[in-house]
């Protein structure tokens, strides 16, 4: 049975995006589809490998108790009754 491709138009592609990924086909001597299909690939997992995020894990955990930012938390979270008047 022979195997069916799929044709996409991408439209409104930035210009940012479409300059690295013409400068990453002439670099590695390959067609603009080609680095495409690889970049799908990999953004969406398809070539087995996890994709990358770009968040803040690594940010968790690195919290350090200080009293100084404890103290002028604690500060700003009371409530002024006599502005509520």
């Amino acid at each position: 049975m022979k195997r069916r491709h799929i044709q996409y138009t991408v439209r409104s592609v930035p210009p940012q995006i479409d300059q690295i990924i013409r400068r990453r086909a002439q670099k590695e001597g390959r067609s603009l589809n080609d680095v495409l299909i690889q970049c799908l690939a990999t953004a969406t997992g398809a070539d087995g490998e996890q994709p990358a995020f770009h968040d803040l894990d690594w940010l968790a955990g690195t919290w350090h108790s200080d009293p100084k930012c404890d103290k002028a938390l604690a500060d700003q979270r009371m409530i002024d009754a006599e502005a509520w008047l």
